[in-house]
């Protein structure tokens, strides 16, 4: 039976990547596995092949768990799909996206068509290059909301209200008694002054 080799690489990291060697009768879902035992994640992430040419253009869509809409529109399911059926190509290429949600992109090209050896288990890493790039969880990309906004107002607003006054009323108190301090200072000044005038 043939065996299939794929060198996956990441198109954002192109110094790591895993060369695999795959039983051409194995399905998409087999490599999708494959490729995850290699980088250590997560398997049941939603992800996508897409059948390329040379240039990397996208074409069909064998995908993992994919939406009702898809499948009605022809994505296929890689559950379903051997390798073999999209191999046309002595250096067929897919382009692969792991995890919608937090995307890495992967190159996946074949590089050899071998023969089954005996006693050899399969899908089988024979090459490991580079170490893959942690994962990215959602929780490190904190998004504002309208709630946070509004929290931020009655922020800005409780030290003028916990004394009954809002921030404009605040302020114009404050320049009454500024005036008020100014009046009996002159006041002061003017009872001191005659008292001189007393004792002269």
């Amino acid at each position: 039976m043939a065996i299939y080799r794929f060198r996956v690489t990441f198109e954002d990291y192109e110094d790591v990547y895993r060369d695999i060697d795959m039983v051409s009768k194995s399905t998409f879902l087999d490599l999708h596995e494959a490729i995850h035992k290699s980088t250590g994640y997560p398997t049941d992430a939603s992800s996508s092949f897409y059948v390329s040419n040379d240039q990397w253009k996208k074409g069909t869509e064998i995908a993992l768990a994919p939406a009702k809409r898809k499948i009605d529109s022809g994505v296929l399911l890689m559950e379903d799909i051997r390798l073999s059926k999209f191999i046309d190509d002595p250096h067929q290429k897919f382009y692969y996206i792991y995890n919608f949600e937090r995307p890495y992109d992967f190159h996946v090209e074949l590089i050899k068509i071998l023969k089954e050896e005996e006693g050899k288990e399969y899908p089988s890493i024979f090459k490991s290059v580079g170490q893959a790039p942690r994962l990215i969880a959602a929780a490190n990309f904190p998004t504002s909301s309208d709630d946070d906004d509004d929290d931020e107002d009655i922020i800005e607003d409780d030290g003028a209200e916990e004394y009954g006054v809002d921030a404009e009323d605040d302020y114009s108190l404050m320049e009454d008694d500024d005036e008020e301090d100014s009046e009996q200072g002159e006041e002061d000044n003017n009872e001191f002054n005659s008292g001189d005038e007393d004792y002269d």
